[in-house]
């Protein structure tokens, strides 16, 4: 393998002649062979957006020669666009703050850049990944930000896959709204419901959980990016801090600002561990959901067997022509890694001290593991699962006649304590609540009808 020499301040090193990182991130290669995991693409992403909108300020401030600005913008289009994005090798448990994740980014936009110009990758006099790719900016500046921007471009696409997923349950609500079930509470017989109105009821706790998270999103706009290394704006000035943030706004199209207090987004992440929690949130009603279609669907033959999951494939290497509810079980799933994912963040957050955190690839890389995950799995929960669930209307009726839970219905009729002793008397003999009632003479087949109607059991009267 052809090899270049580079040198840092530590000495010089062999690096492969056709890569585009340099030699703090081949020492980086080197340290933390640890997980084998990337920072998601969004991410580098933000960072080109940061070493853009930066390259243009000080371009348009004179601090830094046109030529090179144009040449350092130019690569980060490109990284933009998703090419070399496989030179962003830094493995996501590394150094504290991300400094090798940071120097990474320099690196590879220094010598695209360089190669825009007609040099060689690692003739850093013309552009050099410290003094012109990171001027005036700081690994404690730049992370941050880059996982702000990541965080808020990647949240558009979840919220529209969470809107359709909510659509969806509108929808089966709307189709099942005649279908009076058995409701169940502490896992017995309770007061019937309607099929539909579990959709509904699952389709606003999503709804709701989409809303918080948007919400809690809203703080992220604040950028820290011009605090430099500690937050005083060591080596740049106002106007640089201006026309950053002008730009990532044009850049992105998303509405930036800067940060209020610089110290506070330099010493803190609360905000992404805010946001962590409106994911874990939705991961909680993500878990209960797949959890009820699982009971639902159980069966076919020994479970409650009201609704039909789609069939999406073969259930056993055993047993012949069983099929498993499983997008409802990868919804489980997915739920389980966000929550830890979460407890990652909060321990992170947790971790730093004075003027940095320096836990922040961490909170980077499960921040936006947990929105891409949650993303791809409302749209495969809706397609695959959701859309195409039917129902067992027969099942539903027998086990909403037969469940005890109606008897709520005949209390302001007959009395909680005869209605008890109906109940009583049906387990005992087998006969139907129904039947015990009317046997009893306890009220007349023309009242019983009325009061066990669908919609009176279902629905509240409206005097």
């Amino acid at each position: 393998m052809k090899t270049r020499i580079e040198k840092d301040s530590l000495g010089i090193k062999k690096v492969p002649a056709n890569v585009y990182y340099g030699i703090e991130t081949a020492r980086a290669i080197e340290n933390y062979p640890i997980s084998g995991m990337r920072f998601h693409g969004q991410f580098i992403w933000a960072l080109a957006q940061i070493k853009k909108g930066c390259a243009a300020a000080n371009v348009s401030l004179r601090r830094l020669e046109a030529k090179k600005g144009k040449a350092i913008m130019k690569a980060c289009d490109e990284i933009i666009a998703g090419k070399i994005r496989d030179q962003f090798v830094t493995d996501v448990l590394q150094s504290g703050a991300g400094v090798s994740a940071h120097m990474n980014s320099n690196e590879v936009i220094a010598n695209r850049a360089l190669e825009i110009l007609g040099k060689k990758k690692g003739d850093y006099r013309l552009i050099n990944s410290h003094d012109h790719v990171n001027m005036g900016q700081s690994t404690n500046d730049v992370i941050p930000t880059a996982i702000r921007l990541g965080a808020l471009e990647l949240l558009k696409s979840f919220v529209q896959s969470s809107k359709d997923l909510e659509r969806a349950c509108a929808r089966k609500a709307k189709q099942f709204t005649k279908v009076v079930k058995a409701g169940r509470t502490h896992m017995q017989d309770a007061a019937p419901v309607t099929l539909g109105q579990e959709f509904g009821g699952w389709g606003r706790q999503l709804e709701k959980g989409r809303e918080r998270i948007e919400q809690l999103a809203l703080h992220l706009r604040e950028l820290g990016i011009g605090g430099s290394a500690v937050g005083t704006g060591l080596n740049t000035t106002l106007a640089y801090r201006k026309k950053v943030v002008q730009n990532l706004s044009r850049q992105t199209g998303l509405p930036l600002k800067s940060a209020k207090n610089m110290f506070e987004v330099m010493q803190s992440d609360a905000d992404l561990a805010g946001l962590s929690s409106g994911f874990r949130n939705y991961a909680l009603a993500i878990i209960q959901i797949s959890n009820d279609l699982r009971l639902l669907s159980s069966g076919p033959k020994t479970g409650f067997a009201e609704i039909v999951l789609p069939a999406r494939q073969p259930g056993s290497s055993i047993m012949p022509g069983k099929v498993n509810p499983v997008m409802a079980e990868v919804a489980a799933q997915v739920g389980f890694q966000v929550i830890g994912n979460d407890t990652a963040i909060a321990f992170a957050v947790n971790g730093g001290q004075l003027e940095l955190n320096v836990m922040r690839p961490i909170i980077a890389h499960n921040l936006l593991q947990s929105i891409e995950i949650l993303k791809n799995l409302t749209r495969v929960f809706r397609m695959f699962c959701i859309e195409g669930i039917t129902v067992n209307k027969e099942r539903c009726t027998a086990y909403a006649e037969e469940s005890y839970g109606i008897a709520a219905a005949l209390n302001p009729h007959i009395g909680y304590s005869k209605g008890a002793e109906c109940v009583k008397e049906s387990m005992k003999s087998g006969k139907t609540l129904r039947e015990v009632i009317l046997d009893k003479g306890l009220l007349d087949e023309a009242a019983l009808r009325k009061i066990l109607s669908p919609e009176n059991l279902t629905q509240p009267k409206r005097k």
